[in-house]
């Protein structure tokens, strides 16, 4: 990296996040890292996120804005879109962060780090590396259900990570550049899974930091049994597609 100090920027998809916003803005803010951005990318949410977040944008001094979405069209879409814009306005580090308070902000720093100072050109936030963990309030079949998940990604599409849908994630601009980024077509969790899959088809290395996973504390989860088929489904869509 040229200058001292990257321009990270964290792209945040929201849905229905009112209460949680303000806290997360309020957290990242206490990292106290130098050109740190905040991205919301707000789906038209009907309990006025996208107020909060046009408010918290006004208060930040230039380093939160807020891309309002029309259509509510899956978590991929958002995340294209924010990661697109994040691009267009000079990122050097993009990452991907949930708005319900469940990736620890407190592990952006290592990261990045990791980011910065190895050849990795992803890093996950991992639950499934040594140091990480799952929420405890999780019941097993859910913690069984995940891990199995894994597992089955990384069987099919050998990506050699232990945390494949996870959604904690900082990308060198490059990484992201290289994907080519319209051309993805996946949304929910199938989304971060076919991320990870161009990304090692591109010869690039992916790194896993520990992180705790917390179950959300506000609103509702938006984890459904279509979203579970989905994600069944698309690895192999993936490996035998094209």
């Amino acid at each position: 990296m040229a200058e001292a100090h990257p321009k990270v920027v964290v792209v945040v998809p929201t849905y229905n996040e009112r209460e949680n916003l303000p806290i997360l803005v309020g957290r990242l803010g206490e990292l106290g890292m130098p050109n740190l951005h905040v991205l919301v990318v707000d789906d038209n949410s009907p309990d006025g996120t996208g107020d909060v977040a046009d408010k918290l944008g006004a208060e930040s001094g230039g380093t939160l804005t807020v891309l309002h979405r029309t259509d509510k069209d899956g978590l991929g879409r958002a995340y294209i879109a924010g990661m697109t814009q994040a691009l267009e306005n000079g990122a050097d580090i993009v990452i991907q962060m949930d708005a319900d308070l469940s990736h620890p902000h407190t592990a952006i720093p290592a990261m990045v780090e990791k980011l910065t100072t190895t050849d990795a050109s992803v890093v996950l936030g991992s639950r499934y590396v040594p140091g990480g963990s799952t929420a405890s309030e999780w019941p097993w079949h859910r913690k069984a259900l995940s891990a199995w998940a894994n597992f089955y990604v990384n069987a099919i599409l050998r990506l050699k990570v232990k945390d494949a849908t996870a959604g904690f994630k900082a990308w060198e601009a490059q990484a992201l550049r290289k994907v080519d980024l319209q051309s993805v077509r996946s949304n929910g969790y199938s989304f971060q899974v076919e991320m990870n899959y161009r990304v090692v088809k591109h010869g690039m290395r992916i790194a896993e930091v520990p992180i705790r996973f917390e179950e959300r504390v506000e609103g509702m989860s938006k984890m459904s049994l279509g979203v579970q088929l989905e994600s069944a489904v698309a690895p192999w869509k993936l490996r035998f597609g094209k």
